[in-house]
């Protein structure tokens, strides 16, 4: 029998809860849906993602190139929900670069515990992938 998963949450350890839900919620526009003192479940407006983002406190590392998830893509609502992604990034100096391949446009910043975001459109529902990008071998 065929299954088909889709991803649904991701959970990111951040050093500080505060400084991170102001950006993700800013940058993605997430919603805050529930929150306690070391924890917050951020929702997209249409339901369809998740972020739950844990404190993990100001000398957590996040070694970059380990075994493990290294950044989650997202993908904008449109083309103007892609540019504002983008200046919101530049409001925060968490702009990195953007580029275009297959007919796909990726910005890439990073969070404040430098964690790298990178926003896509169109998304995979729209331009499937048929090679693997390039940014992976950034490392």
């Amino acid at each position: 029998m065929a299954r088909e998963a889709r991803l649904s949450s991701a959970v990111t350890f951040v050093q500080e809860l505060d400084r991170s839900v102001s950006f993700y919620t800013e940058v993605l526009g997430m919603e805050v849906a529930d929150r306690d003192a070391t924890a917050a479940l951020l929702i997209s407006a249409d339901g369809g993602a998740e972020l739950i983002l844990r404190a993990m406190g100001g000398n957590a590392p996040h070694p970059l190139g380990g075994v493990g998830v290294q950044y989650v893509i997202w993908t904008a609502a449109g083309p103007e929900d892609l540019d504002q992604c983008e200046q919101a990034l530049r409001q925060r100096q968490a702009y990195r670069a953007s580029r275009t391949m297959d007919g796909v446009t990726a910005i890439e910043g990073r969070d404040p515990d430098d964690i790298v975001v990178m926003i896509t459109y169109p998304g995979p529902d729209k331009v499937p992938a048929h090679r693997l990008p390039l940014r992976i071998y950034g490392w």
